[in-house]
């Protein structure tokens, strides 16, 4: 592959990178929560939703952040962007150690 076609490549992929301002890593799980008495939905078993987002850390660390309702669209839309950014990050990568070979 030619320089010039790799940096036109690796431009293109440049641009459709998603803002680095709206990523979380992490994933996002939903928990019922039922308490033992004196609530009338978990009595008939339904329970509560609750959203959390979980992200693992060095050294086998965990971090939990409960959500409120209206957050989970935006996490899961942030964490959309950080795996978009992070594969075509490495696409970028990819390309430059090409273009490091690559004829002129």
């Amino acid at each position: 592959m030619k320089q010039k076609d790799i940096l036109r490549q690796r431009e293109r992929l440049a641009r459709q990178l998603p803002s680095a301002a709206e990523i979380v890593r992490g994933s996002l799980l939903k928990r019922t929560i039922r308490h033992r008495r004196g609530c009338q939905k978990c009595a008939r078993g339904e329970g509560h939703i609750v959203w959390v987002l979980t992200t693992g850390y060095a050294g086998g660390k965990t971090r939990q952040i409960s959500l409120h309702a209206e957050q989970h669209e935006q996490v899961k839309h942030w964490l959309k962007n950080y795996q978009e950014l992070k594969a075509r990050l490495e696409e970028i990568c990819e390309l430059n150690q090409k273009l490091l070979r690559a004829e002129e």
